[in-house]
């Protein structure tokens, strides 16, 4: 019979159990932490790309305002089509074009189209009146960390 060495190296069953349950209570710790990381990176990016349109939107208006932008009747001076703003508007004067943006944003939240508001809107319309483009809004109907509702911002 062989007699096991005192310096014989190993993990007891005891052991290995201890560290199998210390490794899952701390991934279960840290899988709302990673759940809350990704939506806090979705939300930034819904309120930069809600920012940029809605600049650019702004800027076209600010433009027509001034005489820049030769205005279409009823259009209060909103540009008709968000692609308007992508695509470039003939500019009074010049022979370049205006682009207000290089593409249109992807909506980090549904991946689908944006939510349209025209001027001549009601504030609680539900669908786009078709006129001109006066506020962009996402189809979400999720809810934000802090509360509000995604299609308020």
């Amino acid at each position: 019979m062989k007699i096991w060495a005192k310096n014989h190296r190993g993990f007891t069953l005891a052991e290995l159990v201890m560290v199998v349950a210390l490794i899952a209570v701390l991934s279960a710790m840290a899988l709302p932490v990673a759940r809350f990381t990704v939506k806090r990176h979705k939300e930034a990016e819904l309120r930069l790309a809600l920012r940029q349109m809605r600049t650019a939107i702004d800027e076209y208006k600010r433009m027509s305002d001034q005489g820049l932008i030769p205005l279409t009747i009823g259009g209060e001076g909103y540009p008709e089509e968000l692609e308007d703003l992508v695509e470039g508007i003939e500019v009074v004067g010049q022979e370049t074009k205006m682009r207000f943006l290089r593409r249109i944003p992807i909506d980090p939240m549904t991946h689908d189209d944006w939510v349209l508001r025209s001027y001549q809107d009601d504030v609680d319309a539900t669908s786009w009146g078709g006129e001109n483009v006066y506020d962009v809004r996402t189809s979400s109907e999720g809810t934000a960390l802090d509360g509000t509702k995604y299609a308020e911002w």
